[in-house]
């Protein structure tokens, strides 16, 4: 059991971070070394390792989960993250994180999306330890159970839901509103609480992946529009309206909001990287042509 210090620290982190960064939102580097409890500096991640052990924790705080190294962290299985141990076996700093996995305490997993841009996805759990391969299972809390053995079928699609919705989704929506700097790509309306990431192929389709190009930041409305081919985008970024409702006449809705758009071009990301990807559009306005 983690001794009542560390244990009530623990808690105290968890009620502070949840109240600054709620579970699966993105983070910026210089807030999570800045973090502080009870005016107190504690860092959530380290400044050069990817593995955070505060001194006054019995168990690892954090672990970031990186595509792009220097270890070979990756997502193994829906919700399941591998994390190699730092060099050195099980002393130093793996120590703590095998600490974390027998004590069974919650950690954060820091997903690092691209450079200095993290997604904070907890409460977490060390679900396995492999001493013989240097590397360890970390999962998000409801999935504990399944990790540690091959799931059946109803399992592995039920930790491809939690993992979705918890993860994924949060983290696709985060990156477009960035990339998009949280304005609709069709009329620039700037409030994210009535923003979406739309998605150009389908998150339900085999090439819906869940990277900044194959989306957009649409308000509720034309994201909608988007859906139900009312409104589509061409591969040059111009705004087509269907013809039919080119031809209806109802309030200022439909004239401000969708027939005045018609011929316009959204507005695109700074980064010509994060621009829609047009084989995408291409794609997709096939479909709104033959709607």
């Amino acid at each position: 059991m983690e001794s009542p210090e560390s244990a009530a620290l623990r808690s105290r982190v968890f009620e502070v971070l949840a109240t600054r960064f709620p579970s699966a939102t993105l983070v910026d580097r210089a807030d999570l070394l800045g973090f502080t409890v009870d005016g107190v500096k504690l860092p959530l991640i380290d400044y050069s390792r990817g593995i955070r052990n505060p001194q006054l924790l019995d168990a690892t705080l954090s672990v970031v989960s990186s595509a792009d190294g220097p270890y070979g962290d990756e997502q193994v299985a829906p919700g399941v993250w591998r994390y190699d141990f730092r060099a050195g076996g099980s002393g130093g700093d793996n120590r703590k994180l095998i600490e974390a996995h027998r004590l069974g305490v919650d950690i954060i997993l820091f997903r690092k999306l691209r450079p200095n841009i993290y997604q904070a996805v907890y409460p977490a759990r060390v679900a396995h330890v492999d001493e013989g391969v240097g590397q360890v299972l970390v999962t998000l809390d409801d999935l504990v159970s399944i990790a540690d053995h091959t799931p059946s079928v109803v399992e592995r699609r039920w930790a491809e839901y939690i993992a979705k919705h918890r993860v994924h989704q949060p983290a696709f929506r985060g990156m477009v509103l960035r990339a998009y700097e949280t304005q609709c790509t069709v009329c620039r309306f700037k409030h994210a609480e009535l923003l979406d990431a739309a998605h150009i192929t389908a998150d339900a389709n085999e090439a819906g992946d869940a990277v900044v190009t194959n989306g957009m930041a649409m308000c509720k409305i034309h994201h909608a529009a988007y859906d139900q081919n009312f409104l589509g985008i061409t591969p040059d970024y111009t705004i087509t309206i269907n013809g039919d409702l080119l031809a209806e006449v109802d309030g200022p809705m439909l004239k401000h909001g969708l027939q005045e758009m018609h011929g316009a071009h959204i507005t695109l990301p700074r980064r010509r990287a994060e621009h829609p990807d047009r084989e995408r559009l291409s794609q997709r306005y096939l479909e709104f042509s033959l709607r």
